[in-house]
Order: structure tokens, then sequence, then C-alpha cells
């Protein structure tokens, strides 16, 4: 089957990312000039136009703005995902050599950041819920035990990086937390890739963004928690401690230098939506519905995962005893298109796209997989915390691991072995093992179980350093 042909494929509900649903939230501009004659935005830096990077043109001019109306200092389009961007923004902070403090659950862009700019990762331990199998944020309490650990002595540590809200919409008080990196002399990059919409502060029910809270650099990924296309992010920077011009030539690596025209519309668009009265509206609208539809799901007996963010809806599938891989294939088998299946949950991106009906279509299917699972359900939980240490710093570098000579050894048998690669289940990104990472019989025994569960999520084998 060609690439177009499922391009072309209408399904009945998506509810992944893109968050704008198929087009469906897709910005009144973008839709505009998406309706033009094809490919006429298709063009390059051209002086009228510009880039992220140029100092003049309507990109300068549009980051310009919305750095303005933010109260930043500056702002820069990505499209290279939050991916480029927050990669470019840890290079920004730390030279080689250094360390950097980061949760867990950080996203493998930023461990392969470590890779490229010869940076130790420092991996902090977060709380674990045994009933969903989720990690879910720390608090001040939390990080003050991380700040005190002789584990952190003699390190170079030359910034902190926070990840909020989760995957599944845990977010956390960034106000404290940041204080507390900022009081030890580190800048704080939070990645709010997820949490894009919370800048628009158009319902109180949502949770503050990094960016109110004082974080020195912020990601927000546009296809993600904004209208805009697959690719599309923005970066924001305010503060002293992390100069501009550090984060513009970190940019200027790892970006691509021929940016795509619609997708820096795309961004515009995007954050346009966050600045206007009628974008505005949209959002809060999308907000309220999505508050509505899940107290409705509620209401009708869904056991749903609270979390923070309402554009997520997370049922707890183990506690009606199925598997998330399990409802995630009837869903698909029947048009509707789920974000992230685990052996626990299964969670849905309402994203920016209306969703009429939504709460009742999705209970009358979990009525009937119950149905039909009906003489193998079994309590899924509950689930095994991974056996990390609260601080974990790489036996070797991350990049030594990652260039050097390995081979190849089962998993079963590499108790003692040095990991050369990531491995990375769903949800996609988020590493349980890291290149210079020692395993131990426990991790060991720990990922062999999560093979059960995850199916083909962990692999049999695995590079190891030689």
């Amino acid at each position: 089957m060609r690439i177009s042909s499922v391009l072309a494929k209408d399904q009945e509900r998506i509810l992944c990312l893109p968050a704008h649903g198929r087009g469906l939230g897709l910005p009144p501009r973008l839709r505009q000039l998406l309706k033009k004659r094809a490919g006429i935005w298709d063009l390059p830096e051209i002086p009228e136009l510009g880039g992220p990077l140029e100092p003049n043109g309507a990109v300068a001019h549009s980051q310009e703005r919305f750095a303005s109306e933010l109260g930043v200092k500056r702002c820069w389009f990505g499209v290279n995902g939050a991916t480029g961007l927050l990669q470019a923004a840890l290079m920004a902070m730390a030279s080689p050599g250094q360390s950097v403090l980061l949760p867990r659950n950080v996203h493998r862009s930023l461990i392969q950041a470590c890779a490229l700019g010869d940076l130790t990762p420092i991996l902090y331990d977060l709380p674990f819920m045994e009933d969903r199998g989720h990690v879910v944020q720390a608090d001040a309490k939390w990080i003050e035990k991380i700040l005190r650990s002789s584990l952190l002595k003699g390190l170079d540590i030359a910034a902190a990086v926070l990840v909020s809200p989760t995957y599944h919409g845990y977010s956390c008080d960034f106000t404290k937390l940041i204080s507390q990196f900022h009081q030890r002399g580190w800048p704080v990059l939070v990645d709010e890739s997820h949490g894009g919409h919370f800048v628009s502060e158009v319902d109180d029910r949502l949770p503050e963004s990094a960016v109110f809270a004082g974080a020195d650099l912020v990601v927000h990924s546009l296809h993600k928690s904004a209208s805009a296309l697959a690719q599309c992010a923005v970066i924001w920077l305010q503060g002293e401690r992390v100069a501009p011009e550090v984060v513009q030539r970190s940019i200027g690596w790892l970006q691509t230098t021929s940016p795509s025209s619609l997708l820096l519309a795309s961004c515009e668009a995007a954050l346009d939506e966050w600045f206007t009265s009628q974008g505005r509206e949209r959002i809060l609208e999308r907000i309220r519905n999505g508050f509505e539809i899940s107290d409705r799901l509620s209401k009708l007996g869904v056991p749903l995962i609270k979390t923070d963010d309402p554009l997520k809806v997370v049922w707890h599938s183990g506690r009606d005893g199925i598997n998330g891989f399990d409802a995630d294939a009837w869903f698909l088998e029947r048009g509707i298109v789920a974000e992230l299946p685990e052996p626990g949950c299964l969670t849905f991106c309402l994203g920016l796209a209306p969703q009429k009906g939504l709460a009742g279509l999705l209970a009358r299917h979990r009525e009937k997989i119950m149905l039909a699972y009906k003489n193998s359900l079994q309590s899924l939980s509950p689930f095994d915390a991974p056996p990390t240490p609260l601080i974990m710093k790489p036996y070797i570098s991350c990049r030594d691991a990652w260039r050097g000579p390995t081979r190849k050894s089962s998993l079963k048998d590499a108790a003692g072995e040095i990991s050369a690669e990531l491995i990375c289940p769903y949800p996609p990104g988020v590493p349980v093992l890291i290149p210079g990472e020692k395993l131990d019989q426990s991790r060991i025994d720990w990922l062999m179980k999560q093979k059960t569960l995850w199916s083909d999520q962990i692999p049999c084998s695995i590079n190891v350093v030689t």
C-alpha cells in the first residue's frame, strides 16, 4: 500500500496526535492557506519570509511578537519537532564534560543530546503508582531528597530538567521545584511538550505553565498540545541564566537549514490561537468539552485515571480486567484510533477537534469489549516498580557506549553488561534503559517480566559494550 493511500483513508475517530484531529481542529488561517494552489506555500528563506534564525523577515517578526505577548525574552519556531529544540536547549545549558540532572521519565531526545554533546545524564527516580504502572510527578520534598543525596557531591552539574505534564497528563508544582534548582545556580529546562495549551490560561482548572513559574527554557510541541501540523514546536527563553546567542547557535547546529515554510506558517497559526480572542474561545470550548467527556464517562461507570490535562482521557482498563493492548486492537478494528496503549491503561487524546458524542461511543465499546472478554477478565495490577536507584549515573559515558564497539546479547543473559542502546517501549521516547547503563539481575528480571506484559515492546536481545 502506498503512503498516499494510507493518508487518504478517513477514520471514524482519531483520538491520537497530532492534536488537530486530521484537520478538524486546524486554525482558520492555516485552513485558508491550504486551500490555495498546491505547493504555493513551499518557499525557501527569501528575504521577505526569513527563517527562525534570521534577524529579518516575517518569521523573525512573528517570533518577536509572540515573545512580547508571553512576556519572555526570546522565542524560536522549530520544524524538527520538540526533539530538535529540546536537544538544542540542553546543549546550550551545558558544556562537554558537564552533567545534567534529569528525571527518569525524560524523553529519549535528551539522552541523545547527552551522547551528541558529551554530557553526563544524572537520572533521578520518580514516584510509581502500582495500580496503573505509571510514574508520577515528584514534589518539593522528593526533589529535596534528591538534592541532599551524597551521590550528587563532586559532580559538575550545569542544569536541571523537568518534564510536565507527562504523556498521561500528570503535572507538577513548578514554582517550588524550579526555585529549588535555581538556588543551586542551575538553569532549568522544562519539557512541556504536552502542555502548551496551559499557556492560554482560559480555564482556572488548568495547571500553571512552566513559563509563568520562571523556567529559563520551555519547549512546547505545537502538534501535541496546540493545533499545528506535525513537527511544529516552539522554545521560549527568559531570564539571564542562559544566553540567547548560545541557544540560537545550538538550534543552528541541530535544525535543518531548509525549514519548511508551511510548518513555519503552522507554528504561527497555532500560537495565534493562544493570544487572540477567537482562538482562546475555541480552546476554552475544547477544554470544557474535555471535562464534560470525563465526567460523563465516570457517570457511565468507566474507570478513569484522573490527571491534570482535560484533553487526555485515560481508561483504567486494568481495573476492568482488560490489557490495554487488547483494548487498543479492539478499538482499531472499529475505526477508533487511541494514542497510548499500555498493559493497564488506554489513553485517548481529545486534541483540539470537536468530539461530539464521544463519551457515549467509548462507553458502549467498553461494554462490548468486556462482554467479548468476559471469560478471560483478570486483575492486571499491581504493577512492579522498576528497580532503578534513586539516582543513577551511567557506568560509562553515553557517547562512548553509543559510538564504541558493541556485540549482541540476549536480554536474559545480559546481567553485568553495559547497554549500548536505548530501550524505549510505549509511551514513545521514554527510555527504560540508556546507553552506558549497567544491567544487574534485578533489572533483567524486571525487564523480562515487562516483556510478558508489553509483548514486542521489550526486545529479546540488546547491543552491549564490548
